[in-house]
């Protein structure tokens, strides 16, 4: 595969989109750390697995679900006392936007 680096255009785009102020040695540090990882991963897919049977997971494991089960809930009033401000039943929280 090719040559594959990240510059340090791309490292400040992505900085702007994260909000995070980097200086011009920070960002040719992390171009050059990202082209690294990038080249590693180019290494990996050079790797033959023609004769690999394909899989989900490394170990042979497999997802473990339970049966819903209905239970009792906690009574109102107690929840109720375990929240800062509450109103008509309800908890309120601080308005978000």
């Amino acid at each position: 595969m090719g040559e594959k680096t990240i510059s340090t255009e791309i490292v400040e785009h992505v900085a702007w989109l994260a909000r995070i102020k980097l200086s011009d040695k920070e960002k040719r540090k992390f171009s050059s750390q990202l082209s690294k990882i990038l080249e590693y991963f180019s290494r990996i897919d050079e790797v033959d697995t023609s004769n690999v049977e394909p899989m989900f997971h490394v170990l042979d494991i497999s997802n473990v679900f339970r049966e819903d089960e209905v239970a009792p809930s906690m009574p109102l009033n107690e929840v109720l006392r375990n929240v800062p401000e509450s109103e008509k039943g309800f908890i309120k929280a601080p308005r978000i936007i």
